[in-house]
């Protein structure tokens, strides 16, 4: 899933008085909305990129302050804001608004941990970052001549903050916060592209080359000659200072060996990094033990499967099968793209027999963006604006069509569109009785594992119709579960890179560019990949003993409401939400 689901959410204090003893919930509740109420817009304020992507267009000229001043204006306010939470009597509140208020402030205390490992020194990984700002323009509406005129602007505006994002990762190279040789060499590729290319194929002009008929034709003209006049002038060359930035000075002192113990801060950061995004006390060796144990369970479910279809070779051997047989590919990047669509379209009539609530915003399935594909996932998702003005999309990534075998298809659309993360999202943007941190929260245990779940959910549908494609599930269960080991091996147990690969084609039949990508992932983004298998775990787990709890009265679809009508939150809160259902007559 794309970062621009942000987790980590800067929030303004409020200054309010403290609650006389005794007062009412009513009373109380009332200073707990105002605080959240301000404190939006506040964040949005702070993350204008965020804010028109939520469709919020107050803004839209502007990029993120990310100079380290407003780093750290913004842990001061982020401080004081928790000082402000705690005048409020939580004892006080009615139930709902007490989990508001315990998330918020889960929120900021991680966050405030957060600050003295520095990681905001890190500008970029493989996936996501300075170099792949253009994804906003695919997010973002196009309706009148203005959206047209305030993005010329924020293309103006691209070097203060391109700038301001190399001077951060030159304070990486002083701090020992840094990312290594093999990752820099990547991102340096990419924004040597993004430099080169022509002005008119960049993914920061694709809004002008479809400009409404409702706007008159000399203003077209002359918002396309203006929007391309920005890309060539205030855009391409930023990118081509931040790749000899890159080569220069950032892959001189790049780390040679991978690992995130490397780092200033070493193995606490990196502790810190996985009880982040997992919303868990799991430390960095019980997770890499969890992973261990999930790779020999999902590998049994693989052997059934391989006597099942008959292969007569070892395990290897059909993983290379499955890797080259040219009947599980498509050899067109457009042909990889309808049936992809077509997929979808299977999917959509058969989500009632697994949820009973559906969101009412669509979504649509588009190509990653060329410039950006060789080194993107083989496919990711992005929100819907929740006034409804755009809809949610799965981008699936063309690039090398001969390397995304069919069987794997399900199992991702499923993860990424519905009902995974597309649906999950659409969700919550529609509960319009939470705090709106709350409907656009992204704790990543929460949202990678409810959709790593939904691919399992592909068996109550009846969508695995075929041992192949119920391989695939087991492949992409796999995928995650090696992720446990690799990044923690990785980040914690100094494993090298090349070691990394083999234990992962070793135990998936993923194609060997995708695993390099994976990898390579994990490397730059440390701990964000646990987040996954960690988060199904509980949902699998919550379900299991939900049921037995309700025995007759236990309903899927109603247990599935419990999960999404609330939001995104941490694990234990969950936990706490779901086990009050299954306990209640």
């Amino acid at each position: 899933m794309s970062q621009l689901l942000r987790a980590a959410i800067c929030f303004v204090m409020v200054s309010l008085g403290t609650p006389s003893a005794g007062q009412s919930p009513t009373a109380a509740r009332e200073p707990l909305h105002q605080f959240f109420s301000a404190e939006w817009d506040w964040t949005m304020e702070q993350n204008p990129t965020w804010a028109s992507l939520l469709g919020d267009r107050r803004w839209n000229v502007r990029w993120d302050d990310v100079s380290l001043d407003a780093i750290h204006e913004r842990e001061r306010h982020q401080r004081q804001a928790l000082e402000t939470l705690s005048k409020i009597p939580r004892a006080e509140l009615n139930a709902a608004d007490r989990t508001s208020y315990d998330i918020f402030r889960y929120l900021y205390e991680v966050d405030v941990e957060g600050y003295q490992y520095q990681s905001y020194l890190i500008r970029t990984n493989t996936y996501d970052g300075i170099q792949t700002a253009q994804r906003l323009a695919e997010s973002l509406r196009f309706e009148t001549a203005q959206d047209y005129t305030d993005w010329i602007a924020r293309l103006r505006a691209f070097p203060r903050y391109l700038d301001q994002n190399v001077e951060l990762m030159r304070r990486g190279i002083e701090r020992n916060v840094l990312l290594p040789k093999v990752i820099m060499r990547r991102i340096a590729a990419q924004a040597e592209r993004l430099a080169t290319e022509p002005a008119e194929k960049s993914g920061f002009y694709k809004p002008f080359t479809k400009i409404p008929p409702a706007i008159p034709a000399a203003d077209r003209e002359r918002l396309s000659r203006e929007g391309l006049e920005a890309v060539a002038t205030s855009v391409q060359p930023s990118y081509g200072r931040l790749a000899a930035f890159i080569g220069d000075a950032y892959l001189p002192a790049a780390y040679e060996q991978v690992g995130y113990w490397q780092t200033e801060r070493g193995l606490d950061a990196y502790g810190y990094l996985a009880r982040y995004y997992t919303t868990t006390k799991l430390s960095p060796a019980e997770i890499h033990e969890l992973g261990v144990k999930e790779v020999a369970r999902i590998r049994a479910g693989m052997e059934r499967i391989l006597v099942e279809v008959g292969f007569k070779g070892s395990m290897p051997e059909f993983f290379d099968h499955l890797r080259t047989d040219p009947k599980f590919f498509h050899s067109e990047p457009d042909a990889y793209l309808e049936a992809t669509r077509a997929l979808v379209k299977r999917i959509d009539p058969e989500l009632v027999k697994v949820l009973r609530t559906l969101p009412r915003l669509p979504y649509g399935v588009e190509p990653v963006p060329a410039a950006l594909a060789p080194d993107q996932p083989a496919g990711y998702a992005d929100p819907g604006a929740p006034d409804g003005s755009r809809p949610a999309y799965y981008y699936v990534n063309l690039y090398k069509p001969e390397s995304r075998p069919k069987w794997e298809m399900m199992a991702l659309a499923l993860h990424e569109a519905v009902p995974g993360h597309c649906l999950q999202v659409s969700l919550a943007q529609e509960i319009t009785d939470l705090p709106a941190f709350r409907r656009h929260a992204g704790f990543t245990a929460y949202v990678e594992g409810w959709a790593l779940y939904a691919e399992s959910l592909g068996h109550e549908m009846g969508l695995y119709d075929d041992p192949y494609s119920r391989f695939g599930q087991l492949t992409y269960e796999m995928w995650r579960a090696v992720r446990l080991v690799i990044d923690t091996g990785i980040h914690a147990f100094k494993w090298d890179r090349d070691r990394a690969i083999r234990y992962f084609m070793d135990n998936a039949a993923k194609t060997e560019l995708d695993v390099t990508n994976e990898v390579d992932r994990y490397i730059s983004w440390p701990g964000q990949a646990l987040a996954y298998k960690v988060g199904e775990l509980k949902i699998q787990e919550l379900r299991r003993k939900a049921a037995q709890a309700r025995g007759e009265r236990f309903d899927l679809r109603e247990f599935h409401d419990v999960v999404l009508l609330s939001g995104a939150m941490p694990l234990e809160v969950l936990e706490s939400r779901v086990n009050e259902w299954a306990g209640a007559r």
